[in-house]
């Protein structure tokens, strides 16, 4: 890493939601469960499932819980998932589409001078993998997953990690998110942050607030230059 690279401010990413759009996993959803909302439950079992064992130190990973989620929702609504369908589902994960907000912002921050960094709780090889399945491999300096760390974000073991890995202080640092305990958990160990809002869910009141927020990436790369950082 040479010094011009350090010299950059830099900014990281959340990738699936925020960079990658998951409505193309819909139609897989609907085809094994009957309906499209078995998705956004599947999501919410996943995060508290990764958040109970950051809390109670179990160690796996984020592909392992994924699949015991799906095989958890699909026993609660009395279906069982043959091997072939499990797959689909989650072998979609590794060719999920950019938004598309995302190529033109991403080119506009790094001709203003700032460092990108692809930030994860999914492995490095599937990261890797949507990188260059969604056309993104070209727009990020670095990719960093938090699966060396055994833990998740919001973690702050996490979030200690991209810092050591980009050489760096936390306070130098801020990720953009559309998860808003991601973002909390930014802020809650010193970095900056921005909330990209995807959805239409409210930001929890109870949790720290990033001074960026807005509904498209576009208007969070104005934000972020016009505040230098």
């Amino acid at each position: 890493m040479n010094k011009k690279t350090m010299n950059k401010q830099t900014i990281l990413f959340d990738i699936n939601e925020t960079v990658l759009d998951l409505s193309t996993l819909k139609s897989k959803f609907i085809a094994a469960f009957g309906d499209q909302s078995a998705m956004a439950v599947w999501f919410s079992m996943l995060l508290h499932s990764s958040t109970v064992c950051v809390v109670t130190g179990v160690k796996t990973d984020f592909a392992t819980l994924a699949g015991v989620m799906l095989e958890s929702i699909a026993a609660r609504r009395g279906i069982a998932l043959s091997r072939a369908v499990r797959e689909d589902i989650l072998s979609g994960f590794a060719s999920l589409p950019a938004h598309d907000d995302i190529k033109p912002a991403l080119s506009r921050l790094r001709s203003a001078g700032y460092r990108t960094v692809a930030f994860s709780n999914s492995s490095l090889g599937l990261i890797s993998t949507q990188m260059k399945n969604s056309g993104l491999s070209e727009y990020f300096d670095e990719i960093i997953s938090v699966e060396k760390t055994g833990s998740f974000k919001p973690d702050p073991a996490a979030y200690q990690f991209a810092a050591q890995q980009l050489n760096q202080p936390l306070e130098s640092l801020r990720l953009v998110a559309t998860h808003d305990w991601d973002t909390h958990g930014a802020l809650s160990v010193g970095m900056k942050a921005a909330y990209i809002a995807r959805s239409q869910a409210i930001y929890h009141p109870l949790y720290r607030q990033p001074d960026i927020m807005a509904t498209t990436m576009g208007n969070i790369v104005d934000k972020i230059i016009e505040r230098k950082v």
